[in-house]
């Protein structure tokens, strides 16, 4: 049986860089950085959640997925917060690039993209009443 997820792969040109956006910038912790025959293997997870996100190397020419709606097209990867509205601004003072203006409400919650220096989009959400189970 299946008892956790436990990790997501996000592809990156430069783990150093990487590794700073994610820890300095989001307030990730690094957790694995073994320097092994494959190459590096990278980590960074939110403190106190088991789930980790490697930061695995790709080469530079290689493409994104296919086209990118701002707005509409979610991130491989979901970070939670309990009060996005404040973390934004705390992002955003840190120097992170999102997708809109600021979190807007949803169906579910609230939520923005954040994009890493790879291009990758980050969804940040805020769970609602609906996205909790309790209404």
């Amino acid at each position: 049986m299946l008892t956790n997820v436990m990790y997501a792969t996000l592809h990156v040109t430069d783990q150093d860089r990487a590794l700073r956006f994610y820890t300095e910038q989001l307030g990730l912790e690094k957790r694995i950085d073994y320097p092994g025959p494959d190459g590096r293997f990278l980590t960074v997870g939110v403190p106190g959640s088991r789930l980790e996100i490697i930061l695995w190397p790709r080469a530079a020419a290689t493409g994104q997925q296919s086209e990118v709606q701002p707005g509409t097209t979610p991130g491989p990867v979901f970070l939670e917060s309990d009060d996005l509205r404040a973390d934004f601004q705390v992002f955003r003072d840190r120097g992170v690039t999102f997708d809109g203006p600021e979190p807007e409400d949803y169906p579910f919650g609230v939520r923005i993209e954040a994009v890493d220096p790879d291009g990758n989009r980050i969804s940040l959400r805020e769970r609602g009443r609906a996205g909790r189970g309790d209404g």
